[in-house]
């Protein structure tokens, strides 16, 4: 039997493509849709409040950034909601506001052509924990048939491929809190590669559930201010003590710059680098001199060829973590030196709490718009001064800035380090 080996496998134009931003698609705490989640940027408004999902009169911290007003039959068939965990209905989601917002008909004329790339640092931890209660009080054969296909981490990426019908090439990551962004990446990479003309990339996390929430207490890694909910992310403030989790998605569009004129299509920026590193040093503990972030930086910069007084802003990791935020500005500083103090710096996840593998989606949305916009969001629940973090944070409030380029940080467990350097479209 001969296989047909037709174009849609066929490498297009080498290494040279130009990959450019054309849809967004946002399933955040702060709200749902680009136009609400930006909004809520803006002004900064936190999504932190008190968990409701479950009882957590025993967890040292109970606050977390849920999606309030996420109703999945919106995007999904009901029969199949029930065969999905959280995670990958916030992708499909997320999936098909992006296309609709880029205004793209997939059909058999490209659907080979189009690709899915989604990470999530947990994946389907709800059905997991469900199903282990099926096990232990009711037995073996009263677990899901479906729980396997709900709970691996690539699901996302192949309900969305089932979902928006795309073909191409389809693929997850896996990095903890770099997952989101290391999917772009890798979906840019495709693109340049030109395995691809469209790719739907990004990140979906559904992790606020007991056993997620609990680990994360037990590991002193989350903020305890529960009676402050809408205060308690405080990125870089020296009162600092620990992230508040958050859920949803962020997925875009990304086209080859040839494939985006050629429909017309609206751009919001170009994606320009990707760099990556590992710390090597610990688990869950950033590199102490922060030269994994460092290196990762330095990479994403030399990929785009740009020099450091380029950058304009750093979207930053900033998880309100006094590791984090300590070692990422020293990072900001061994790479940037003098110019790291005139760069506009801010956190976003101190509206939507920490997304874990969704972050990177839902920041890179951020970063396409303050290009776009000229508007850097600013980092809420700066009071204090830390002598240690000393940068210019866009404390409290927006700032309207012509921004030319901007920078995406995100570091995870196990020392994964990615970085994504866009820049404002001009043909």
């Amino acid at each position: 039997m001969r296989c047909d080996l037709s174009e849609a496998y066929e490498v297009k134009n080498g290494m040279e493509n130009r990959v450019v931003i054309t849809g967004l698609g946002a399933v955040t705490p702060v709200g749902i849709g680009k136009e609400t989640y930006w909004d809520s940027l803006v002004n900064g408004k936190s999504g932190i409040k008190k968990i409701t999902r479950f009882d957590v009169t025993d967890f040292s911290c109970h606050i977390a950034g849920e999606l309030k007003d996420f109703e999945p039959t919106k995007y999904i068939e009901k029969k199949d909601v029930r065969r999905m965990d959280r995670f990958a209905q916030y992708a499909v989601a997320a999936a098909k506001l992006a296309v609709e917002d880029a205004n793209l008909t997939i059909d058999e004329k490209n659907d080979k052509r189009v690709g899915v790339l989604i990470g999530s640092g947990i994946g389907g931890i709800e059905t997991f924990e469900e199903q282990s209660k099926n096990l232990f009080h009711k037995g073996p054969s009263r677990v899901s048939p479906f729980l396997i296909p709900m709970m691996i981490v690539n699901m996302a990426s192949g309900q969305v491929g089932i979902n928006i019908g795309a073909k191409g090439p389809n693929s997850a990551t896996v990095t903890a809190c770099a997952s989101g962004t290391h999917a772009i990446g890798d979906a840019f990479m495709i693109l340049r590669s030109g395995w691809a003309d469209v790719m739907v990339t990004g990140g979906s996390e559904a992790a606020i559930t007991p056993l997620a929430i609990a680990g994360f207490c037990s590991a002193k890694a989350l903020s305890t201010r529960n009676d402050a909910p809408e205060h308690s992310m405080r990125p870089f403030d020296k009162e600092r003590d620990g992230f508040v989790m958050g859920e949803g998605a962020g997925l875009i569009v990304l086209e080859t710059l040839e494939h985006a004129k050629k429909r017309g299509a609206h751009i919001y920026a170009e994606i320009v680098g990707y760099g990556m590193s590992c710390d090597a040093y610990h688990i869950t503990a950033p590199d102490p001199k922060g030269e994994g972030a460092t290196s990762a930086i330095m990479a994403a910069l030399r990929h785009a060829r740009l020099n450091i007084t380029d950058v304009d802003y750093i979207n930053a990791h900033g998880t309100s973590t006094n590791y984090n935020d300590k070692f990422e500005t020293m990072a900001i500083k061994n790479v940037f030196g003098e110019h790291a103090y005139k760069t506009a710096i801010s956190s976003t996840k101190s509206m939507t709490g920490h997304l874990l593998g969704a972050a990177g989606g839902i920041e890179a949305i951020a970063c396409a718009l303050s290009l776009e916009k000229g508007i850097i969001p600013p980092t809420i629940n700066y009071e204090f001064p830390d002598p240690e973090c000393d940068l210019d944070y866009v404390p409290n409030s927006a700032r309207e800035l012509n921004i030319n380029i901007a920078l995406s940080n995100s570091f995870g467990f196990g020392g994964h380090n990615a970085v994504l350097a866009f820049k404002k479209f001009v043909e």
